[in-house]
C-alpha cells in the first residue's frame, strides 16, 4: 500500500510477519489515531494511559503490543499451568468475550492461548480450560477472576504485561477494591508494562493511574473524533404519545434489517419489546437483569441476523462491536451525555457511516444542551412528518390450540366421553357445598 500523508501504515512498525498477516486478513492498512500513537510506545514496552471510547482502535492496539513483545521476548522459564504473561481486566462478560475474540482473530498465526473468564458462566469448564496447559493471554472479570485466584487456580506473578480496559466503569461498578487485590498479586509496576484506558479522565481515574502506572504515555482521543465523523445524528421532537408510532414506521417503512433501540430502564425495554413483538417485528431485551447465557445468546443471534430489533440499556452502550449494523435509536436520551455516545458509536465503525436517531419528548429536550457541548457540535432537531406518527391496525391473532382440545377430538372419535367417572357428581357436589 501507498504512503499517505499523515496516517501511519502497520508495515511501518516493523511489526512480525504473523502479526501484519493476521492485520491484512482483517482488511486494515493504516493505523487510526490511537493506534498511531500509542504503538510506537507500547511496543517497547512503555506505560500507557489512555482515554478512548470502543470503536477507536485500542484494543487492536494493546494486543498488537503484547503479541509483538511476547514473540520478541523469550520467558526465560517455562510457565506453569495458570500463569499468564499478559492479563487484560475489563467491567463486562460482553467486553471480556470481544476482547478475547479480537485477539484470537490477531494471533491467528500464531501458538499463544488465549483464555477468557468471566461469571454467569459454568465455572468446571473455565476451570478446565485453565487446566489444559500454559496461558500467554488471559481476559478475565475482576470477580470471577478472584475466585479462581482464591482456589489457586490461577498464578498472577509472572505478569509481565498488565491492562485495564475502561477503568471509569470499574469504578462505576464498584470493582475497584477487586482491582486492587489483583494488581497487588502482580509484579512490581516497575516490573511490568501497564496500560490503562477510561472513557472519561475523572481525578479518580488519574489519581489509579498514577497508582499503577510509571510515567506512562498519555494519550487522549476525544469523544466528539468518535461520534461526528462517522455517524450522521438527528433528533426528532415529539410527545410521549407519539413516541412509538415513530419507532414503528422507522423500522417499517425504511425497511431497517439490524438496528439497536436504547432506553433509560429495564421496564421501558420490555414494554417496548412487547409492543414490537405485538406488531410483529422480531426483537429481544438486552439488559442487566438478563440471564448471562441468554444475553451471549441474544447478541449471537443479533449479531447473525436472527433477531432485527434489539432492545437495550446501557449495558450494551459500551463493549460491543456488531458488524453492519448501521443505525442506532434512543428511544429515550440517556441522562449522562458520555452515555450518548457510547450508545451513537455502536454504528459508524471502522470508516463506515452510520444513522444515528433520537427521540426527544417533554423530559428528554433537556437532556440536548449537555450532549451538544460535549461533542462540540449542534444537533439537528426535527417535528417528523405526521403520516410517521399513524399505526396500522394490529392483525387479530388465532387463538393457540392447547392439548385439550385434540384430547377431546380422541375421545370423541373413540365414542367415549372426555371425562373421568363420577367427574359430573363430584363437580356438583362440589357446586353445592360453595
Amino acid at each position: 500500500m501507498k504512503p499517505v500523508t499523515g496516517k501511519v501504515r502497520f508495515h511501518d512498525l516493523d511489526l512480525p510477519n504473523q502479526v501484519l498477516h493476521a492485520i491484512a486478513d482483517l482488511g486494515f492498512e493504516y493505523c487510526t489515531p490511537i493506534q498511531a500513537r500509542i504503538l510506537p510506545s507500547a511496543l517497547k514496552g512503555k506505560d500507557a494511559f489512555g482515554r478512548a471510547q470502543t470503536g477507536t482502535g485500542k484494543t487492536a492496539a494493546f494486543i498488537i503490543a503484547v503479541l509483538t513483545r511476547m514473540m520478541r521476548q523469550s520467558t526465560g522459564s517455562k510457565p506453569k499451568v495458570g500463569q499468564p504473561r499478559v492479563l487484560v481486566l475489563a467491567p463486562t462478560r460482553e467486553l471480556v468475550i470481544q476482547i478475547a475474540d479480537e485477539a484470537q482473530d490477531l494471533a491467528k498465526y500464531t501458538r499463544f492461548k488465549i483464555v477468557k473468564i468471566f461469571g454467569g458462566m459454568d465455572y468446571e469448564k473455565q476451570r478446565r480450560r485453565l487446566s489444559q496447559g500454559p496461558i500467554d493471554i488471559m481476559v478475565a472479570t475482576p470477580g470471577r477472576l478472584l475466585d479462581f485466584k482464591r482456589n489457586r487456580e490461577v498464578d498472577l506473578g509472572k505478569v509481565e504485561t498488565l491492562i485495564i480496559d475502561e477503568a471509569d466503569r470499574m469504578l462505576d461498578m464498584g470493582f475497584i477494591p477487586d482491582v486492587r487485590k489483583i494488581i497487588y498479586s502482580t509484579p512490581h509496576k516497575d516490573q511490568r508494562q501497564t496500560m490503562l484506558f477510561s472513557a472519561t479522565l475523572t481525578e479518580d481515574v488519574r489519581r489509579l493511574a498514577a497508582q499503577w502506572t510509571r510515567d506512562p504515555m498519555v494519550v487522549e482521543i476525544e469523544p466528539e473524533h468518535v461520534a461526528a465523523d462517522t455517524v450522521d445524528q438527528k433528533i426528532y421532537i415529539v410527545t410521549t404519545q407519539e413516541k412509538w408510532a415513530l419507532l414503528y414506521n422507522i423500522i417499517t417503512r425504511e425497511n431497517l434489517k439490524r438496528v439497536i433501540v436504547f432506553c433509560n430502564r429495564k421496564d421501558e425495554t420490555r414494554h417496548l419489546s412487547g409492543l414490537l413483538n405485538r406488531y410483529g417485528i422480531n426483537c429481544a431485551v438486552l439488559s442487566g437483569d438478563i440471564r448471562q447465557r441468554k444475553r451471549l445468546k441474544t447478541l449471537e443471534d443479533f449479531k447473525g441476523g436472527k433477531i432485527r430489533v434489539l432492545v437495550a440499556t446501557d449495558v450494551a452502550g459500551r463493549g460491543i462491536h456488531i458488524e453492519g449494523m448501521d443505525h442506532v435509536i434512543n428511544y429515550t436520551l440517556p441522562r449522562d451525555p458520555e452515555d450518548y455516545v457510547h450508545r451513537i458509536g455502536r454504528t459508524g465503525r471502522a470508516g463506515v457511516t452510520g444513522t444515528s436517531i433520537s427521540f426527544a419528548d417533554e423530559d428528554d429536550s433537556f437532556f440536548i444542551p449537555h450532549i451538544e457541548k460535549l461533542i462540540g457540535q449542534s444537533l439537528p432537531c426535527i417535528q417528523p412528518d405526521e403520516q410517521w406518527l399513524k399505526l396500522p391496525k394490529v392483525k387479530k391473532q388465532s387463538p393457540v390450540q392447547t392439548s385439550r382440545p385434540k384430547s377431546k377430538r380422541r375421545y370423541q372419535r373413540s365414542g367415549k366421553k372426555n371425562r373421568r367417572p363420577g367427574s359430573r357428581s363430584k363437580a356438583i357436589s362440589r357446586g353445592s357445598r360453595s
